[in-house]
């Protein structure tokens, strides 16, 4: 019972966690999931009566359980794969346009159902597991002749007690393994279950040499499913991209994906970075991106000698901090895995040596520099050590993914904000990636609005177009004397020139339309533990989405 519990806690995980890839919003998809499964596994418990023969009812579940473990996470994927190729095949069929695309009814229901399919998998899955117990207690009491008072507790503590270890199995070990090794080894716990079942109780168990020929066949899925289970799952997310992918892979933290297209345009393949997802930047055009984010900060900070980038792993942010005449740049980021793809050497990671000499080529190699100190770290925690040292930075480079999950919630906070301030000179300033005033003009605001809470003297918010993503966004604040705008104002010439800004460019950066901050008064501070931005955040693109739809 306790490895069946422990199971039965990691698939609710691998589930949970997969959904939050395929639905987007990490928090909503993990914590309907759960729901999902704990009422499945009630109505389990209710549904196991119906079995009269306990001994063969169970040894039927848990090689079913194990096929269904093991196979679900891959049927998701290739139903949501077939969903989004369906277009692209019918186009073919009938020789249409290459830049047509088919978007009908049919297809986008499809896709939309499709990404429900974890929660139809978790609904069966919490049905199989909740009859567990129940059929448990009845084999125990027919073998034992031990009623309730000694059976349900017996049952219960290893529930409970497999259940944390299950938990502390998926923490330390299953959550860096790719999801398909997972669910197999998971998988194979309940095989294994099954089979010492079916040993030891074979006498009491309906066509047994049936339900043994079942578990040879899981044990040979098993096999391929830890072998190839990988690739498979790759090949069809892969489908899920619009261009050619060169790489993939799940870290501790996130899943990343490089893809490249060509272009007559460009000389060299365009390479695209997605974290869970979600395009990071494309090198057609982060230049822009990152030249809007260094360029302001170090223009308004009176020196360059300290600089802090918090985020920023690809090492974009620093390749341009670094045509400056700094002395020492400070980078924190979370993802060893993710700093070592863009040429971080520290850390026992094995990148493939072609993707690293594409992506160190894209950031001029910055994490080799002398000057650059590479920190592997949660900057959230990083920044009171810092603190605690003493250490100071005259400008500070906030460049982290958007508010869209919980725990980066608190990158984004007061708390958070008022510690970055103390680490900052007098005379210095920080830049905050701060989403899109456009398509998320509440979380845009509320992050100006939280700055100011922090004990900012004076913030300011600023906009670029950039292509890849459209209109974004930037939160500039200075500690005392004048404002950013205000000490870019009053330079004569830029110290590092610069392909695509100039002071003229980014003073009109400054400059929004009419009215934009007529609602500021009724935006709310993101204070820390309260998840408001977060809230902004996914409304904000939620109706983006069904806009988009409509």
């Amino acid at each position: 019972m306790a490895v069946l519990a422990g199971c039965g806690l990691i698939y609710e995980y691998l589930l949970s966690h997969y959904a939050g890839r395929v639905l987007g919003s990490v928090e909503s998809a993990i914590y309907a999931m759960i729901g999902t499964m704990i009422v499945a596994m009630g109505i389990g418990a209710f549904l196991a009566r119906w079995f009269k023969d306990a001994f063969t009812a169970f040894a039927w579940l848990e090689s079913i359980i194990a096929l269904v473990g093991m196979g679900c996470i891959l049927a998701i994927a290739s139903v949501i794969a077939i969903s989004y190729s369906l277009p692209h095949i019918f186009s073919e069929i009938f020789n249409l346009p290459a830049d047509t695309v088919l978007n009908g009814y049919v297809f986008e229901r499809l896709q939309e159902w499709s990404r429900f399919l974890p929660y139809v998998f978790g609904l069966l899955l919490g049905l199989l597991i909740g009859m567990e117990i129940p059929l448990i207690a009845r084999i125990r009491q027919q073998v034992y002749g031990r009623f309730l008072e000694n059976n349900a507790g017996t049952i219960y503590g290893a529930d409970y007690i497999g259940a944390g270890i299950g938990a502390a199995i998926w923490v330390s070990i299953m959550l860096a393994m790719p999801i398909m090794q997972a669910a197999a080894w998971t998988a194979l716990f309940n095989i294994i279950a099954g089979l010492v079942f079916l040993w030891r109780y074979h006498q009491h168990v309906r066509f047994a040499k049936l339900l043994l020929v079942c578990h040879v066949v899981l044990l040979v899925f098993f096999a391929f499913v830890l072998v190839l289970g990988t690739n498979w799952m790759k090949n069809l997310s892969n489908v899920l991209y619009k261009d050619k992918v060169i790489y993939s892979q799940a870290t501790k933290y996130q899943h990343l994906v490089l893809t490249e297209r060509l272009s007559r345009n460009q000389p060299n393949a365009i390479t695209d970075l997605y974290l869970n997802g979600r395009l990071q930047f494309s090198s057609v055009d982060e230049q822009i991106y990152h030249s809007m984010l260094v360029y302001p900060a170090m223009l308004a900070s009176n020196r360059h000698d300290r600089v802090l980038i918090i985020g920023g792993g690809d090492g974009l942010a620093l390749r341009d901090v670094l045509k400056w005449p700094v002395e020492h740049v400070t980078l924190v980021d979370l993802d060893g895995q993710l700093l070592n793809l863009f040429g971080n050497d520290v850390g026992d990671y094995d990148a493939p040596e072609k993707i690293r000499t594409r992506l160190t080529a894209l950031n001029k190699h910055s994490m080799s520099d002398p000057r650059a100190d590479i920190r592997i770290a949660d900057a959230f925690l990083e920044v009171e050590a810092m603190l605690a040292k003493g250490e100071r930075f005259d400008t500070i480079l906030i460049d982290l993914p958007d508010p869209n999950h919980p725990d980066l919630n608190k990158m984004y906070s007061d708390y958070f904000y008022n510690h970055v301030r103390q680490l900052l000179v007098p005379d210095g300033a920080v830049a905050v990636q701060s989403t899109s005033p456009y398509h998320a003009k509440k979380a845009f605001l509320s992050i100006a609005k939280t700055m100011k809470a922090a004990g900012f003297g004076y913030v300011e918010q600023y906009q670029q177009n950039i292509p890849s993503f459209g209109q974004w966004g930037w939160t500039i604040a200075t500690t005392a004397g004048k404002s950013a705008s205000q000490r870019i104002r009053e330079t004569n010439e830029l110290p590092v020139p610069s392909r695509w800004v100039s002071k003229e460019y980014l003073l009109a950066s400054f400059v929004f339309p009419n009215h934009f901050f007529e609602q500021v008064n009724t935006i709310e501070v993101n204070r820390l533990g309260s998840g408001t931005l977060y809230d902004y955040y996914r409304q904000a693109w939620q109706v983006e989405t069904e806009l988009y739809k409509n």
